[in-house]
């Protein structure tokens, strides 16, 4: 991955040299000496982060902050504002503007590398997480596999979706369906805490769809709670006549009427104790054959994967 890339605006050209001389070891700098030519120089170079002045001609720090926030395309990217000393305005200014962080000139520069560090950091993990779990997306899930194949040891992956999910949202609507997400969400993250220890991960790829890394030897443990939680909340998803009838009414694809059980969940799980794995590739093609094969069972179940090299 290439250095992140970073937005100095100030129109003193001695406050620049400083920033350039203390980011350019670490980021790919550019520079700009006024809000409009910041704004300017923001679209067309994407930059991760911007460190800005609060009084700067043309356009100030206030009326950058407030362009670049209201972009779509650019409302993400961190701002730290430079204020005065004791400018008490100026960063309440700042900060109502949309600036993430602010700091006092003259500054520290390694304060100031370690706030644009933090920054970068937490803007990565809301970009990657799932905006209706807050758990970590595709981009940390694959980072996570990369470092268990490159660590040598025993690891697995399980595969979590749950099973007539759709159904389920046809009849109770996308809203009730969200709340089901969220709530097999916090069965995941209470079982994979419990069971898996710290060094555990769980991640959500999408919809109905999670996964979770851990030590192989925990596995069994984590799919045993999951499915002991999942199956104790499911009944609760449901109207007084569904949960009584044990399943709700829907139409196939030939539009045929047909009884669908509660909701279930499917877990497939990928270890490498069973088979060698050598690449992010790999995990997600036994995945799929593990969980379709597990979907097709009846009720909450796990499968391993028990090919040998």
């Amino acid at each position: 991955m290439g250095k992140a890339r970073i937005l100095t605006v100030d129109d003193d050209p001695d406050i620049l040299d400083v920033l350039k001389l203390t980011l350019s070891e670490r980021y790919e700098v550019f520079q700009a000496q006024n809000g409009q030519e910041g704004l300017d120089l923001a679209r067309a170079k994407s930059p991760n982060l911007v460190i800005c002045d609060y009084k700067m001609p043309i356009m100030d720090g206030f009326q950058f902050c407030q362009s670049l926030k209201k972009d779509i395309l650019m409302q993400h990217i961190p701002i730290i504002m430079l204020t005065g000393k004791g400018e008490v305005k100026d960063k309440v200014g700042g900060i109502n503007a949309g600036a993430d962080d602010y700091m006092v000139k003259p500054f520290e520069p390694e304060e100031l590398l370690a706030r644009i560090h933090m920054l970068l950091r937490r803007t990565e993990r809301s970009l990657d997480a799932n905006p209706l779990s807050h758990l970590p997306g595709n981009v940390s899930i694959m980072e996570e596999f990369q470092k268990r194949i490159d660590s040598n040891t025993n690891f697995a992956v399980g595969y979590a979706d749950l099973d007539k999910f759709k159904a389920y949202n046809d009849k109770y609507g996308f809203e009730h369906g969200d709340s089901v997400i969220r709530e097999t969400a916090r069965v995941l993250i209470k079982a994979v805490r419990e069971k898996g220890g710290m060094d555990a991960f769980l991640g959500h790829v999408g919809g109905d769809d999670f996964v979770f890394v851990a030590d192989d030897e925990k596995t069994d443990a984590i799919c045993q709670k999951i499915i002991e939680e999942f199956d104790k909340i499911s009944p609760t998803f449901y109207n007084e006549e569904d949960r009584k009838n044990g399943f709700i009414l829907a139409k196939d694809r030939q539009n045929n009427e047909v009884r669908i059980g509660l909701l279930s969940i499917s877990v497939g799980i990928v270890s490498s104790a069973s088979q060698k794995i050598t690449h992010i590739a790999q995990i997600g093609e036994i995945g799929a054959e593990l969980k379709k094969y597990a979907k097709s069972l009846e009720g909450s179940v796990y499968v391993r994967n028990k090919r040998k090299n």
